[in-house]
């Protein structure tokens, strides 16, 4: 079987839900980094991977994948024994519907490019970049926050990780790292802290992956 290659950005929300599938999958694989700060992923080798210039790229069974969401679906897909979706439809849809919540609506308007481009046209302060974090990971968190009220604990769905809980931890990360105040969502900090305890989870860490790269 070919080398598993993972063209990443430690801090990448998307690369970081990748790492984490990676690991629950117990697939070993070779970082790449890609220094978004240095616009590596805007250079013709990385636009080659990814015409749009994001990260992640997986090269993996021969292909090389964009779209986190879409990886991990392949990975689902490829890799028996892998559950990362509940048993029953519905609940597959409302896992999915978590997990798009965040990767759809709140990640997009908080990535690197959008608020760099905000900054830029606006000339404002860093106090409206934080402002800007705040408000849309602290509403999307809690929009989130009342989606898991209906569904089966201690994680997202049930005792095993999901989808859902790929896209939250990553998320709570940036909440985190923002200052974004939560304190309203104990749903969301309980199933944070039991997935800090998870070894594939904590492996895919921003702080482990830079100090890998």
């Amino acid at each position: 079987m070919s080398e598993v290659v993972l063209y990443d950005y430690w801090r990448s929300s998307a690369s970081y839900r990748v790492r984490i599938a990676l690991n629950l999958a117990g697939i070993e694989y070779q970082t790449v980094p890609v220094d978004l700060l240095k616009r590596d992923h805007k250079a013709s080798a990385h636009l080659a991977r990814n015409p749009q210039g994001l990260v992640p790229a997986l090269e993996i069974d021969g292909h090389l994948l964009t779209q986190s969401l879409a990886i991990i679906e392949y990975l689902i897909e490829t890799r028996p024994g892998l559950s990362l979706l509940p048993a029953n439809p519905a609940d597959r849809a409302r896992a999915r519907a978590i997990a798009y919540a965040i990767a759809m609506d709140i990640h997009p308007i908080c990535n690197l490019g959008v608020i760099n481009h905000v900054m830029e046209i606006s000339g404002k302060s860093d106090d409206m970049r934080s402002a800007w974090m705040n408000k849309f990971i602290g509403e999307g968190l809690a929009a989130v926050e009342a989606m898991l009220q209906s569904t089966p604990g201690p994680l997202c769905f049930g005792d095993t990780p999901t989808l859902a809980d790929i896209c939250l931890a990553p998320q709570v990360y940036n909440a985190r790292r923002w200052e974004v105040d939560i304190s309203g969502c104990a749903r969301i900090f309980e199933i944070a802290k039991r997935l800090e305890e998870n070894e594939a989870f904590a492996k895919a860490h921003p702080d482990r992956a830079k100090g890998a790269q």
